[in-house]
């Protein structure tokens, strides 16, 4: 008798010309339903990205906060006698003030001031710094590449008006609505290409930390401090 080996032509069965396989149809079903999931997935997961990186932004400037109340605690009560790198490298800025604008070459900058009272370098840096190229509050050109922080060691700009008038951190009214440091850009938070959608990291006089829109930045900075 011959030996059976049926198992063999089952296997035949299996890689011969009647194969079972998917048919264009089906993989393009298959494309189609990958191709819905990452558009849906993919901006939920840019969302938590961004969450986590203005959490950690958040984090940041609570720490500088809480070096400048240490530094104040030392210096009478008064702001870092420093500048940030806009003032250093776009003077320009305080063309309506000369007084001030003439002391900015010989000012340190403002994390070299109060690095003794940080714990470490990289709370200057802004997790979503990718560098720009134009200022939007001042509308002045100044190119950071890649990073703002890798390029000039901070993400941040100062109201440098706290250092030039002398207040002190415990005299100023309403501290709560006087910005002290912010992203220099409101670009690399809200995914916006316009002011309209940008947002701000904003660390206020009495140390608390606030997302801003470019509106309320502004109404900020136009505050007085009398």
């Amino acid at each position: 008798m011959a030996p059976c080996n049926w198992h063999l032509g089952g296997s035949n069965r299996r890689t011969g010309r009647g194969a079972v396989g998917f048919t264009l149809v089906e993989v393009l079903v298959v494309v189609a339903v990958i191709a819905l999931l990452a558009a849906i997935l993919f901006p939920v997961l840019a969302s938590a990205r961004e969450r986590a990186r203005g959490a950690t932004c958040t984090a940041h400037l609570r720490q500088i906060g809480q070096a400048l109340s240490l530094y104040a605690s030392d210096y009478d009560e008064r702001f870092p006698w420093g500048i940030d790198i806009v003032d250093r490298y776009a003077p320009s800025i305080w063309g309506g003030h000369p007084g001030w604008q003439a002391f900015l070459q010989s000012m340190p900058l403002m994390h070299e001031v109060v690095d003794p009272y940080v714990k470490e370098m990289g709370v200057w840096r802004c997790p979503s710094d990718t560098g720009f190229t134009w200022l939007e509050i001042s509308s002045t050109p100044l190119v950071c590449q890649p990073s703002a922080y890798t390029q000039y060691g901070a993400s941040y700009a100062y109201r440098t008006e706290l250092t030039f008038r002398g207040l002190s951190v415990s005299g100023i009214e309403s501290p709560a609505e006087i910005n002290v440091l912010h992203d220099l850009t409101g670009a690399w938070h809200g995914g916006s290409t316009t002011r309209a959608g940008f947002r701000y990291y904003v660390l206020f006089a009495d140390w608390h930390v606030k997302q801003l829109s470019y509106d309320a930045l502004i109404a900020a900075w136009r505050r007085d401090m009398p």
